[in-house]
C-alpha cells in the first residue's frame, strides 16, 4: 500500500512545514534518549526563550528570503537599536515609550540604507549587508565605549522579567503575535503574493507591473524593523544595553530560515516554516547542551545544519527546473496526436 495515497498522509506531505516538523520529532527523540531531561518544562522554557529573539528576527529573514534577497546585518542591527535605545533612557532622559519607538526607528532606517544600496544603487546584498554588519557592531562599540549601559528604568526590566504564560513574559507575547501577522500576510494578502512572484522570477514580476523595487525596500526596512524589536527585548530581559546583544545571530537566522524551507534562492517557503527551522537549530544546540558535549559542538552542529540545508535547497530547485522542462506523459501523447498526419487510405 502507497503511503501517500492516505488521505491525511497525502495532505501532511503537501503542507511545507511537513519537513521540518519531522526532523524536529525526531531530533526530540534522539536528544531524550541521550538524557531524560530533553523533554522537561525547564528545557522546553530555556528553548522557547531563546527562540522568541531570534525568530522574531526570522520573520523579517523569511519574508526578504522569499523576495529574493537577504540580510547578513540583522545580529548588528539588533545590537545596535538595543544600545541606543538604553541610552536615550539612561543619558538622554527620554521616556521609555519614545526610546522605543527611537530604536525601532533606527532599525528601520539601517533596513531602508540596505534596500537603497541593493535596489538603486546594484550592490549585491551580500556585499552590502557584510558591510553594514560591520558598521554596526563598531558603532555599538563607539556608542557604548564598550561598557554596558545601565541602569535602566525599572519598567523595563519588568517587561523583562515578567513570565505569565509557560513562565514566559512578553517577549513570547510579541513573538506569537508576530508571527502570526507576518504568517498571514505572506498567505493571504496580495502583498505577500507578490513577493512571491519576485522572489521565482523578477522579469515576470516587472512584466506584470509589480514595482520589485519598492516591495524589496519595504521588506528590508520590516526585517530591520524587527531587528529592532528583538534586540530591544533582550535589552529588557539584561536589564542593560549589553554589547553582545545581537552577536552571531545572523548565522542562526539565516540557518534557520533555509532549514526550515524558505529558499536562498527565493519564491519557496513560509514564516511559519522559517520559525520552525529556527527551532530545530535552538532545539539542537539545547540538546547537544543536556547531552553534556562541549558547547563548542553547537557551531559546527549548526554549520553541519545550515550545509545541508543549502544543499537541499539547491536539490529542490534543480528537481523542480527539471520538472518544469520535461513535458508530461499526457502533453507528450497529446503532442504527438497533434502532430500525427491523419491516415488517407
Amino acid at each position: 500500500m502507497n503511503i501517500e495515497r492516505l488521505p491525511v498522509f497525502g495532505k501532511l506531505l503537501k503542507l511545507p512545514e511537513f519537513g521540518v516538523v519531522a526532523a524536529l520529532i525526531v531530533t526530540a527523540i534522539i536528544f531524550q534518549s541521550f538524557n531524560s531531561v530533553f523533554l522537561s518544562k525547564a528545557v522546553f522554557e530555556s528553548i522557547i526563550q531563546a527562540v522568541t529573539f531570534v525568530s522574531i528576527i526570522g520573520i523579517g529573514q523569511a519574508i526578504l528570503m522569499i523576495g529574493g534577497v537577504f540580510d547578513l546585518s540583522v545580529g548588528g542591527t539588533a545590537g545596535l537599536t538595543a544600545v541606543v535605545a538604553a541610552k536615550m533612557m539612561t543619558q538622554w532622559h527620554w521616556s521609555v515609550p519614545l526610546a522605543f519607538l527611537g530604536g525601532i526607528l533606527l532599525g528601520c532606517f539601517i533596513g531602508a540604507i540596505n534596500g537603497l544600496m541593493v535596489t538603486r544603487a546594484g550592490l549585491p546584498a551580500f556585499v552590502q549587508t557584510l558591510g553594514m554588519l560591520f558598521a554596526t557592531q563598531g558603532l555599538v562599540q563607539v556608542v557604548t565605549g564598550g561598557n554596558p549601559v545601565y541602569p535602566l528604568p525599572k519598567v523595563v526590566t519588568t517587561i523583562g522579567d515578567s513570565n505569565f504564560i509557560f513562565n514566559l513574559g512578553w517577549n513570547f507575547v510579541i513573538w506569537i503575535f508576530l508571527a502570526l501577522v507576518g504568517d498571514f500576510v505572506m498567505r493571504k494578502t496580495t502583498w505577500g503574493r507578490n513577493i512571491y512572484v519576485i522572489g521565482g522570477n523578477p522579469e515576470v514580476a516587472k512584466i506584470v507591473g509589480i514595482n520589485v523595487r519598492r516591495y524589496q525596500l519595504v521588506s528590508f526596512i520590516i526585517c530591520g524593523a524587527l531587528a529592532a524589536v528583538s534586540g530591544e527585548l533582550v535589552m529588557c530581559s539584561l536589564g542593560a544595553g549589553d554589547t553582545s546583544i545581537g552577536t552571531g545571530w545572523e548565522l542562526i537566522v539565516i540557518a534557520g530560515t533555509v532549514v526550515g524551507g524558505v529558499s536562498l534562492f527565493g519564491g519557496l517557503g513560509t514564516v511559519a516554516g522559517g520559525i520552525l527551522g529556527v527551532l530545530l537549530i535552538q532545539a539542537v544546540q539545547s540538546g547537544l547542551v543536556t547531552s553534556g558535549l562541549n558547547p563548542n559542538y553547537q557551531l559546527i552542529a549548526v554549520g553541519i545544519i545550515l550545509v545541508l540545508a543549502v544543499w537541499f535547497d539547491v536539490y529542490r530547485r534543480k528537481y523542480r527546473i527539471s520538472a518544469k522542462a520535461t513535458p508530461s506523459k499526457e502533453a507528450f501523447l497529446l503532442r504527438g496526436a497533434r502532430g500525427r498526419r491523419p491516415n488517407r487510405s
